[in-house]
């Protein structure tokens, strides 16, 4: 059975609100979309997690947060190694094709924690964070978000920030980026993902990426990851299928992104689901979808291949 690569879900968070400890990472029937029975049902052999500081959360406390997160994610995920190992290099990346062990990827959506501060970011990169999504919905020091109005691109402090994120190997993730930051971002040598980000041609919403920005992130050999948020997938989301997602894959096909299509389902992150595809362990349905309709070698780039062989260059 081929393995599964996600690029994005937001287990860090939950367990961070969570608070007292109730949720665990190791049991099938807790309250988490991506959980170790089920990732291991789906033969999840990697998976990103992202550390996401709410904007509720006061400004004098987010870094205080974001560091509960990497705790949460060392403490309650990987534990000791033995089921779920921290991933922080391309040859970390390249051993979970050797094993039965599922790989656990430390990403930031949203650099606010930040503080302006780039030894804050050096901090984060010694504690195994790799990916950096510059900004959730709204502005922070380093550019605007797509839900800005004024929509800004990077600012001072974002430019040297992406300047150290290249120095130091970091991939940068341009899901919730301003359209003018993501161009801003294009000029630079950086690796670079769209965690979890649709085609605008199919699904109206700002979220998702138009033609151009998906012809810029293949030209750049970059990785588009088709979400499973159905306001994502669908204008009228409450009628989103997986016959949905498989008209975003058709899409970025036509564009030229055979090679650059991936997962990044969101999970975790989301309240409302599309049917047949509500938790990790249902990768499987979508799985039998994709097997349907295109070649085999195609569909284990998809669901895996292209995250491993992408972090595996430049990590």
């Amino acid at each position: 059975m081929m393995g599964w690569a996600d690029g994005h879900c937001d287990v860090l968070y939950k367990l961070w609100q969570d608070g007292e400890g109730k949720l665990d990472f190791y049991s099938r029937n807790g309250n988490l979309d991506v959980n170790w029975p089920r990732a291991k049902d789906a033969k999840v052999r990697l998976q990103v997690f992202a550390i996401f500081v709410p904007p509720e959360v006061p400004r004098s406390q987010s870094w205080h947060v974001a560091l509960q997160q990497v705790d949460d994610f060392y403490e309650r995920v990987v534990q000791k190694g033995s089921r779920v190992c921290p991933v922080r290099s391309g040859e970390e990346i390249a051993l979970l094709r050797q094993g039965d062990q599922m790989g656990g990827l430390l990403a930031m959506e949203g650099a606010d924690a930040l503080q302006g501060n780039l030894s804050y970011l050096r901090l984060l990169y010694r504690l195994g964070v790799r990916q950096v999504g510059l900004t959730w919905n709204h502005a922070n020091e380093v550019a605007d978000g797509i839900e800005e109005k004024r929509g800004g691109g990077l600012t001072r402090f974002g430019h040297h920030m992406v300047q150290e994120m290249d120095r130091l190997g970091m991939v940068l993730d341009v899901s919730h980026l301003s359209v003018r930051g993501f161009w801003d971002v294009m000029e630079y040598k950086i690796p670079v993902v769209a965690s979890h980000s649709n085609a605008q041609a199919i699904c109206s919403h700002h979220r998702n990426l138009m033609d151009d920005q998906i012809r810029a992130v293949i030209q750049k050999e970059g990785l588009i990851g088709i979400t499973f948020v159905p306001k994502f997938v669908h204008d009228h989301p409450e009628v989103a299928t997986v016959d949905c997602i498989l008209k975003h894959i058709e899409y970025i096909l036509s564009l030229g992104g055979k090679n650059h299509i991936a997962f990044g389902s969101d999970f975790d992150g989301i309240d409302q689901k599309i049917p047949g595809l509500e938790h990790i362990g249902d990768v499987c349905n979508l799985k039998e979808e994709l097997i349907k309709r295109y070649p085999e070698q195609w569909v284990r780039k998809w669901t895996e291949e292209n995250w491993l062989d992408f972090y595996v260059r430049h990590l």
